[in-house]
């Protein structure tokens, strides 16, 4: 492993994590062994198949973790924590509730740190300087402790409550992914984005599919995504990409490592607040430079797969 990599977790390990009032205490510098016990969705009883519902499970088993990666948030922060509240808390299951903020300048933290006066099983991770969203996702998903880990953006975009429509594709066990979708049959974009901003995207997106050989996915980039925890945790540590190409590097390891990837159509509503631009650290240019890092990665090999693979058949 490079210099580079093992200074990129040392400092994921070193950043702050703020507990919850009821005690969530700071992960320790020891590795997490892979949790190859999964939740039965197929002993689920009739109902709207969310995750977690009538399930036979250990009593403090945490079912469902969801990330949320915040930069410059402190206007959309607190909507959206109140909403994933009044959804989860009634489910009857455990959950937890990760915000990791990105050294952001503004209010973000003590925002947050608000609400946890009236929103349980929230913790947070600040760190104090600004990384890029990939690597505050990577970061979030593996403190979690859910056998089912959700990441989605802060500015509520995708609704939580949209992950019941994701729950029955994991009743195949080598599923390690699903991703929400804007792009197919089932989808509905309420609000757009601005002409050119999609048809940046359109372009982004077919030069992922060319690169990565992601044919069959025409959504790479939509930010709600749920992982197991077992392709959490052989997919994360490998990860390289920091910033907004983070999506796709994600799915090529997923399919290296052969989870299986599914689709959920999403409703999704284009919040105009946002941090991305054409230049600058969270650019479309820089997605592309990181396309091309990810292509440049893999011819030369830097990606431990074959470890990655080993650790995942002594799980079987």
């Amino acid at each position: 492993m490079s210099k580079e990599k093992n200074k990129a977790k040392e400092d994921m390990t070193d950043s702050k994590i703020k507990k919850t009032p009821a005690g969530v205490k700071k992960k320790s510098g020891k590795k997490n062994s892979v949790p190859n016990k999964r939740v039965n969705l197929g002993d689920m009883a009739e109902g709207n198949g969310t995750i977690g519902e009538n399930q036979t499970r250990d009593k403090g088993e945490m079912i469902l973790s969801v990330v949320i990666p915040a930069y410059k948030e402190e206007k959309r922060i607190g909507n959206t924590l109140l909403s994933l509240d009044k959804y989860l808390s009634p489910l009857g299951f455990n959950y937890e509730i990760i915000v990791v903020i990105d050294g952001s300048p503004d209010n973000t933290f003590s925002v947050v740190e608000k609400y946890q006066k009236m929103i349980k099983n929230l913790s947070i991770i600040n760190n104090p300087e600004n990384h890029g969203k990939g690597y505050v996702v990577r970061q979030g998903l593996l403190a979690a402790k859910g056998a089912y880990r959700l990441f989605m953006d802060a500015d509520n975009s995708v609704t939580i409550n949209q992950m019941e429509s994701f729950s029955p594709h994991f009743e195949d066990k080598s599923v390690g992914i699903v991703i929400g979708s804007r792009d197919i049959k089932g989808a509905d974009v309420k609000k757009h984005q601005p002409f050119w901003k999609e048809l940046l995207g359109n372009m982004g997106n077919f030069a992922i599919r060319l690169v990565t050989g992601l044919w069959g996915i025409p959504d790479t980039q939509c930010g709600f995504k749920i992982l197991t925890a077992e392709a959490t945790e052989l997919v994360c540590p490998l990860m390289m990409v920091n910033r907004f190409g983070f999506d796709f590097e994600m799915l090529v390891l997923m399919k290296k490592l052969g989870f299986k990837i599914k689709e959920a159509p999403v409703v999704w509503i284009n919040d105009e607040a946002t941090t991305v631009t054409l230049f600058g650290p969270n650019g479309y240019i820089r997605v592309l430079w990181d396309l091309f890092r990810l292509r440049i990665n893999l011819w030369t090999g830097k990606y431990d797969v074959k470890g990655a693979l080993e650790k995942k058949n002594t799980l079987k």
